[in-house]
């Protein structure tokens, strides 16, 4: 068994600290802290639909990431397949950028970094680099407090950018031309429910969680939205921002709008959209209507979220690494391992910004009660 006594590492010997303590340990003891990076990505033809994600959880001493590809996306043939490893994480954050066959670089930081996966046993390979579209997004702050326990207290950033490279998926090539693979990222750390399920002693609310997360871009801008809400809609968190492109030198901030509310329609006997429609209102100006087209489902269980055997930041030895693969769309929506999703989707907006078509992803998890959409029960599916 390694040994977890060790607490000096490379990083400070970099004026970096926040605390007094070495880097390694983190602000608070919570075995809930967690550090991650989140990709995703797709085709402008929207059949090839990829993400990962990697995350580091020190109090716990685990690493984990996946890789998770939908190929033939919104045909009868669309799959989904997926590579999960998970092992001990490094004494030294230097190292915790690599676990198994999945490594992340950051070539250029909040510019460019590379993704690679070196899994053909389980049908998957790439060589990817993310080139930014925008500057980086930080969101407003995340903290819910549930009685007096914290369940969360994080900090996001959210940048959209471009793909090119390679994916290979079970022994087929496909190539990633500049400019037309598209995505974006995000980078999270703070607290979140990890690892393995625990008491919390006595209750004090119903299990609820509602979250819609829709970064979209377009040819010439990109927008970001989220909520979080409660069961009775009251809103603890939101975000909406409208990105110019980049340059290749300058990299202008997003504009944060005043307000956002959306509408939704849920697919009969399911906890996901049928369509979705968000307003975005800026300080100054008219407020832009984008109408969102959910084309297909890419599920999140492929990145470990929910997972039942493959949950972030659960124990499962020194190195581990496995694979699974399911048809699409998945036969039972409602269960709880499916009802955390990523739909692709195609964008029109209308209003303030002009008439625009772009593409991007509606993130849906309904979890409970939600009044304002008519959801009952913990996993009931919606009907009039």
């Amino acid at each position: 068994m390694a040994s977890v006594g060790r607490v000096l590492s490379s990083f400070d010997d970099f004026p970096i600290h926040q605390t007094s303590r070495p880097v390694s340990q983190t602000a608070t003891s919570d075995i809930n802290h967690y550090d991650r990076y989140f990709f995703n990505g797709y085709t402008k033809d929207t059949r090839l639909f990829f993400a990962t994600s990697m995350g580091l959880y020190p109090n716990r001493h685990v690493v984990d990431a996946s890789f998770s590809v939908v190929a033939d996306g919104g045909t009868p043939a669309a799959r989904q397949i997926s590579v999960h490893v998970s092992g001990r994480a490094p004494a030294d954050r230097a190292d915790a950028n690599e676990v198994g066959p999945i490594r992340i670089e950051v070539l250029e930081p909040l510019n460019a970094l590379r993704v690679t996966v070196d899994a053909p046993e389980h049908g998957l390979r790439a060589d990817l680099t993310f080139v930014r579209r925008s500057a980086p997004i930080e969101e407003p702050h995340f903290f819910q407090q549930i009685g007096l326990r914290v369940t969360f207290d994080y900090t996001r950033l959210t940048q959209f950018g471009g793909w090119e490279g390679w994916i290979e998926i079970d022994g087929v090539l496909h190539d990633l031309a500049p400019g037309e693979t598209l995505g974006c990222r995000d980078r999270s750390w703070g607290i979140r429910g990890v690892g393995e399920r625990s008491s919390t002693g006595a209750p004090v609310a119903d299990p609820q969680f509602f979250w819609l997360w829709a970064p979209l871009n377009f040819d010439s801008f990109s927008t970001h939205f989220d909520v979080n809400e409660l069961f009775d809609g009251k809103r603890w968190h939101e975000t909406g921002f409208i990105a110019p492109i980049a340059g290749p030198e300058i990299a202008p901030p997003a504009e944060a709008m005043r307000s956002v509310d959306y509408e939704i329609a849920w697919r009969p006997g399911t906890r996901t959209a049928e369509w979705f429609e968000l307003t975005m209102t800026p300080w100054v100006g008219e407020p832009t209507t984008i109408r969102l087209e959910p084309l297909f489902e890419f599920q999140m269980a492929g990145l470990g979220y929910l997972h039942p055997e493959w949950g972030h930041g659960v124990w499962k030895g020194e190195l581990e690494v496995g694979g699974e693969r399911w048809d699409l769309p998945v036969g039972n929506p409602t269960a709880f391992d499916r009802l955390h999703v990523q739909a692709i989707v195609r964008a029109t907006t209308s209003g303030g910004i002009g008439e625009h078509e772009g593409i991007g992803i509606l993130e849906q998890l309904a979890l409970g009660r939600h009044d304002p959409t008519g959801l009952t029960g913990l996993l009931d599916g919606w009907h009039a």
